[in-house]
């Protein structure tokens, strides 16, 4: 456990980060999970909607660290790749 005083305020900020950092990690979960959910059941119209919204909370996750840049441009190229193999 923390002993010095700057050590137990570090402590309290990473908790407080962690919680952010775990819900905007869901936040882009959940999001994926439904863009592929609506590809799965074959409709593409709804699935653009939901793309931009997926899009939205990878560069979020992105942006505040939580992933790597190169995994959320990963994570957005496999997204389009199943929805254009849906497609065909």
């Amino acid at each position: 456990m923390a002993i010095t005083t700057s050590a137990k305020k570090a402590h309290r900020a990473a908790r407080r980060r962690h919680v952010f950092n775990v819900r905007r990690k869901n936040a882009m979960k959940d999001a994926t999970k439904e863009v592929k959910k609506v590809i799965v059941s074959g409709k593409p119209a709804d699935a653009e909607k939901l793309l931009s919204a997926a899009y939205k909370a990878i560069d979020k996750a992105a942006k505040r660290g939580i992933i790597k840049k190169n995994t959320a441009a990963r994570k957005k190229a496999r997204l389009v790749a199943a929805m254009r193999r849906e497609a065909k």
